[in-house]
């Protein structure tokens, strides 16, 4: 009998691999944990307790840290707006901003709460909004009824902190992280005024895309739940748009070498120009990223300013 060799099954040709590159953020970043809810809720239970509501956002993003369901939540309380980390924002687009609040007629005030900047400005402007009811008060005999305040905003927008600022003290835990304050507290400020400190809270769905990078970008979400490289990567993009000088004057890079680059080839270009390389010359792309978002959050590579105000018309 002849002999047959085992059958083997042909082995099948492999796919070819594509190129593996630093992507641009393709879905819309959602970040709304439980306590966030259960925040809304107590804030809102909160509101018969309070004089008025002070709304702390960003001042690099005034339109995506102000959270759209604030108004419905505050229910006609009124209010007093707050721009806060001003330091760190463009101030050609802060005085831009300051004349948009005024022309519609919104009291706002440009806050940072490391520089001391329009600190005490805050007691006289809730007192100005509150004149009439307090001058109710003292028709009734309550002489010396504070305002009583609630401080309201998105994660990480220094609300914790304003409120040290204005007692003095460190009467409430503030870190420069999102997600810290997890109760409401009360704070009285000398003889001055009541603050009910809150934690912030972001909203179930954003809308636009552009909303969830910026607010990635400047750290009101949990770096924790994001890709670090994609976020930068889309940074890289933004402040090419935006501040195309300050980029190059940061990184050491020319206008010529950063002409028609794509964003990802940018961000490995800023990693090789700090020399964040591992094994066999390829860019340390982790280092990479979490450099470009601190320094970006640190005003490192200048005050920016990300939104600038809507046509008035």
């Amino acid at each position: 009998m002849a002999y047959k060799k085992p059958y083997k099954p042909k082995k099948k040709r492999p796919e070819p691999k594509p190129e593996v590159q630093p992507r641009e953020v393709s879905k819309i970043i959602q970040w709304f944990p439980g306590h966030m809810a259960k925040a809304k809720r107590e804030i809102a239970e909160s509101l018969s307790l309070v004089d008025i509501a002070v709304e702390l956002c960003d001042a690099r993003i005034p339109i995506s840290s102000r959270n759209p369901q604030i108004d419905e939540i505050l229910s006609g309380k009124p209010s007093l707006l707050i721009l806060n980390k001003a330091s760190l924002a463009d101030p050609a687009v802060s005085a831009r901003w300051k004349e948009y609040y005024k022309s519609i007629g919104k009291t706002a005030i440009f806050t940072d709460c490391m520089t001391g900047e329009g600190i005490s400005e805050i007691i006289p402007a809730i007192r100005e909004i509150l004149k009439e009811k307090l001058a109710r008060f003292e028709a009734k005999g309550m002489i010396g009824r504070m305002p009583r305040v609630l401080i309201i905003g998105i994660t990480n927008a220094g609300k914790s902190t304003l409120v040290n600022k204005l007692s003095g003290t460190k009467r409430v835990k503030a870190e420069d992280r999102p997600g810290v304050t997890r109760e409401n507290q009360w704070v009285t400020i000398k003889n001055s005024i009541e603050l009910l400190d809150t934690p912030g809270i972001l909203w179930p769905k954003f809308q636009d895309e552009r909303t969830g990078l910026r607010l990635a970008f400047t750290g009101a979400i949990r770096d924790e739940i994001l890709d670090r490289e994609e976020i930068a990567v889309s940074l890289c993009k933004t402040l090419y748009k935006l501040y195309p000088e300050k980029l190059c004057e940061r990184y050491k890079i020319s206008p010529e070498e950063i002409q028609d680059l794509m964003p990802y080839e940018l961000f490995e270009l800023i990693g090789r120009k700090r020399g964040f390389l591992i094994s066999g010359g390829e860019i340390d792309y982790s280092r990479t990223a979490v450099m470009l978002l601190d320094e970006f959050r640190g005003a490192k590579i200048g005050r920016l300013s990300l939104e600038t105000p809507p046509d008035k018309d």
